[in-house]
């Protein structure tokens, strides 16, 4: 009767064990997928754009599910009416207020068959420091010295599909040429001053 006690107890102790095991593994089971799930979502890019020098989508690489900080706190509304003036052929925007010129920058515009798109837009898109995908290689650039966007992005036109904007450029020596394929490159440090004057609904005119 005691070795009967004895194994009875041995078996039960043994079933509990395996019980509890069982259990842990698919804890870590179930747990694997949700962290898989979100460094996929994390790293994931959203949308892409072309290098400096070839033609396609103008849109800056942006995580999935993120709410950009500067477009979140930007108001709908332009501060003291504010408003941008392109001038073409003078290479230069204007930063207004009222009919009062606050700042001009030297700009450089579209080439030839991919000039800047003239009319009236608004600001909708604002970006500091945006990553940049190429989409011929998928290899993506992380803000930097490198990146063909600069410091900051500026989006004011698009179809729906592509964006054109204010943005820097490492190649600030071509600052002032008709160069790009549509979209307006400036010198970093000025568009990081464009950047704090302009907000998400603020006009730009684009004229000859």
């Amino acid at each position: 009767m005691i070795k009967g006690n004895l194994g009875f107890k041995s078996c039960l102790l043994l079933g509990l064990s395996a019980a509890v095991l069982l259990c842990s593994v698919q804890q870590q089971v179930t747990a694997t997928p949700t962290t898989t799930t979100t460094t996929n979502q994390e790293t994931r890019p959203l949308t892409n754009l072309p290098p400096i020098e070839e033609p396609g989508p103008l849109l800056p690489y942006k995580e999935p599910s993120s709410v950009n900080k500067d477009q979140k706190a930007s108001s709908v509304t332009p501060k003291l009416a504010t408003q941008l003036v392109i001038k073409l052929s003078e290479r230069r925007v204007y930063v207004y207020q009222k009919n009062q010129v606050l700042a001009k920058y030297p700009i450089a515009i579209g080439r030839t068959k991919w000039e800047t798109p003239k009319g009236n837009f608004k600001v909708f898109h604002k970006e500091r420091n945006p990553a940049w995908e190429n989409p011929f290689t998928g290899k993506v650039i992380s803000s930097g010295p490198d990146n063909p966007l600069g410091v900051a992005w500026i989006g004011f036109w698009s179809d729906g599909r592509n964006q054109i904007g204010f943005h820097g450029t490492p190649q600030e020596n071509l600052v002032g040429q008709a160069v790009s394929h549509g979209c307006v490159r400036m010198r970093n440090k000025d568009v990081t001053a464009l950047f704090e004057q302009v907000e998400i609904g603020t006009p730009v005119k684009v004229q000859q």
